[in-house]
């Protein structure tokens, strides 16, 4: 949610012909990140979590690409895209590693049979 702050206080500044265009957007993937982390630790599985990860995750790459580019035209101080960068770069890691750690979890439920049946095992 901080990063969406800082997006939020980033576009404040962008030209007032840009508010239906890039500072729309940038907004909507900010806002998308947050939301699809929160939506997706509400499901019942850990397939729809990561599921859901997924998509905060592309929705990342839109914020960090629409931030390069308002940078590039001009619309973005260098030192406060810099700031939402690093905002950036600190959530990545973040839903990497809680990727990695539900994947993790995830593979290790499916080696554990839940089987009522017994499991045949070989004779040596």
């Amino acid at each position: 949610m901080v990063l969406t702050e800082r997006v939020y206080e980033l576009v404040r500044d962008f030209p007032a012909d840009e508010r239906f265009g890039l500072s729309s957007q940038i907004k909507r993937a900010a806002v998308s990140v947050p939301s699809c982390i929160a939506e997706g630790n509400a499901r019942r599985s850990t397939r729809d979590y990561l599921r859901f990860l997924s998509m905060a995750t592309g929705s990342l790459a839109e914020v960090q690409t629409q931030i390069l580019l308002s940078a590039r035209l001009g619309f973005a101080a260098p030192a406060a895209a810099d700031a939402c960068l690093a905002q950036h770069r600190s959530v990545a890691m973040l839903l990497q590693a809680l990727v990695k750690s539900l994947r993790s979890k995830s593979s290790q439920v499916a080696t554990t049979c839940n089987s009522p049946f017994p499991v045949p095992r070989s004779r040596s």
